[in-house]
């Protein structure tokens, strides 16, 4: 039978045009063009002067032969012109791909050679990692120097032309189209391999702009946010970030590095609103000293994600007035594809409880079409009983292409029709997530699992520690047992049979950790504790002796 309502209801130019966040530029230069869009330092701009800065950064690539399909792989910081490159790289049809700043040469060379760059733009700040991984790399790349003036330590330009210069070459008003297809390619971002090479993780336009439009939904911003940047843009490209805030119209305030002090100067000069980050940043800012936040009187929101939140930062950073939100996501999902949801009712229950329901990943993002707990052998869903652990999955239109030149390892992920997560986690009562472990981070003693995650929320308690880690390591009895590793405050003194005695009060004897390392704990760029260093640290004879 004809469905009527086929029948010459054809799309045309008129009623359906692909999505892309590069149209939310567009829409911010043309209704809002002389709100501040950008502080960096002394530097300011408009909305319309950073449409126009894109536009150039599009032109000019485009005059290098940069077109649909040609990866432009970016190696800076959070700068105005990382801001430019979401934007100006797509512009011209291409695929810009935010390297790892913190990534060393070998990597990096394999990274645009992977995914075949023809451009790179690149902070002079990173000058000795790029002039050895250009030597390694097996193709010949036009490579662009950007001098910022906030930038004063060493480092040489290794490129054939500077940004400014560049951008000069550019038109202001270049006639950019948007994808023929939102299915198009917009950014291409690398997983951060424990073992072997990273997977090239492939976003589409599409994704980007309903992420885009989830983080100012599923988080509650009003218009014109001042967000600052303490989450790297190269990290899921700022998690849309870069698209979210052009949508929104906010203010930009851009920061090269993590500094709780500069973090909290930014936050009270330009009264910013917004912020992400990881764990570490949160804790970095509860624990900074009073007299550092003097002056701040604002409500300040951020976003935390990563690993699990340990409880004693989200009540430490309610009880300085900032409103902390949980999401969770993965690259492969745009950064964060769910949220914790606040529900109202919770404001009047006492506050270790609220931090209780504010501690889980959640419900999905509001562009996302699912997020479930499943065994991933039966593909079957998890009761909702608290209890019963499977994997977290995600479906939607905020998961990635899939991986490039991986055909593999994408058809594995997205096993049973789902994108399989690696994460395990319970279904709670309510339906919101929570998750328990990684997968190979789970500790089976005995036979018994023991969460990492749930011994690490208790050593995060006691008021000394700054950062805690918890791994397996051998044990000729129970086969593995918890070691946990020990970041202490600055000033701070704890010994060990302190802290056993504090944790015997609040685990399970089972779950008690059989050792404790007292170290600075290792952590990615972005934040992340390296547990792939630490168990093998705990494997050794020196951790378990």
């Amino acid at each position: 039978m004809t469905n009527p309502y086929e029948i010459g209801l054809d799309k045309t130019p008129a009623n359906y045009v692909p999505l892309t966040p590069l149209t939310f530029l567009d829409r911010s230069a043309c209704v809002y063009p002389d709100r501040i869009s950008i502080i960096h330092g002394r530097r300011r701009y408009t909305w319309k002067e950073t449409y126009a800065r894109c536009r150039r950064l599009a032109s000019a690539l485009e005059a290098r032969d940069i077109g649909v399909g040609d990866t432009v792989a970016v190696m800076l910081n959070n700068t105005p012109e990382m801001y430019e490159a979401s934007f100006g790289v797509p512009m011209t049809g291409g695929v810009v791909n935010t390297l790892n700043t913190r990534l060393d040469p070998e990597s990096i060379a394999f990274m645009l050679d992977h995914g075949e760059a023809k451009a790179l733009i690149t902070d002079r700040e990173y000058s000795a990692t790029v002039r050895k991984a250009l030597e390694l790399v097996k193709r010949e790349l036009f490579v662009i120097d950007v001098d910022d003036p906030e930038y004063t330590g060493q480092g040489e330009r290794v490129g054939a032309v500077e940004y400014e210069a560049f951008l000069t070459g550019g038109d202001p008003a270049y006639p950019w189209q948007g994808p023929a297809d939102e299915w198009n390619a917009i950014s291409l971002n690398y997983t951060s391999g424990t073992t072997g090479n990273p997977k090239g993780v492939v976003y589409h336009h599409r994704g980007a702009y309903l992420n885009a439009l989830s983080n100012i939904v599923s988080w509650g911003m009003p218009p014109h946010a001042v967000y600052l940047w303490t989450l790297p843009m190269f990290h899921c490209n700022g998690w849309c970030f870069p698209w979210t805030m052009a949508a929104n119209a906010g203010t930009n305030v851009c920061l090269r590095r993590v500094d709780p002090r500069l973090i909290l100067e930014q936050i009270r000069e330009h009264r910013v609103t917004h912020y992400c980050g990881a764990p570490i940043v949160h804790s970095l800012i509860v624990n900074a000293p009073e007299e550092w936040r003097k002056g701040i009187d604002h409500k300040v929101n951020a976003l935390v994600a990563a690993a699990p939140p340990p409880a004693a930062v989200i009540e430490g950073m309610e009880k300085i007035g900032f409103s902390i939100t949980h999401v969770y996501g993965l690259t492969e999902t745009y950064g964060p594809a769910s949220v914790c949801a606040k529900q109202t009712e919770w404001n009047d229950l006492p506050l270790d409880e609220q931090v209780r329901l504010n501690g889980r990943q959640g419900v999905r993002y509001h562009c996302q079409e699912g997020v479930t707990v499943m065994n991933p052998e039966t593909m079957e869903p998890v009761p909702w009983d608290g209890e019963t652990m499977g994997e977290i999955m995600f479906r939607g239109n905020i998961v990635m292409k899939g991986y490039l030149k991986n055909p593999k390892a994408t058809q594995e992920s997205f096993r049973g029709g789902w994108y399989h997560t690696g994460d395990l986690a319970v279904m709670q009562p309510d339906g919101y997530v929570k998750i328990k472990d990684r997968s190979k981070d789970i500790i089976i003693s005995g036979g018994e699992n023991i969460s990492s995650v749930e011994v690490e929320d208790v050593l995060y308690r006691h008021p000394a520690i700054m950062a805690a880690a918890v791994v397996a390591t051998p044990d000729p009895k129970w086969g593995e047992v918890p070691c946990a590793f020990i970041e202490l405050k600055e000033g701070a003194s704890l010994g060990e049979e302190e802290l056993r005695a504090f944790c015997r009060e609040r685990l399970a004897g089972f779950k008690m950790p059989k050792r404790f390392i007292f170290q600075t704990v290792p952590k990615t760029s972005t934040g992340k504790i390296q547990k792939y260093v630490l168990r093998e640290q705990a494997k050794s004879t020196n951790a378990i002796e």
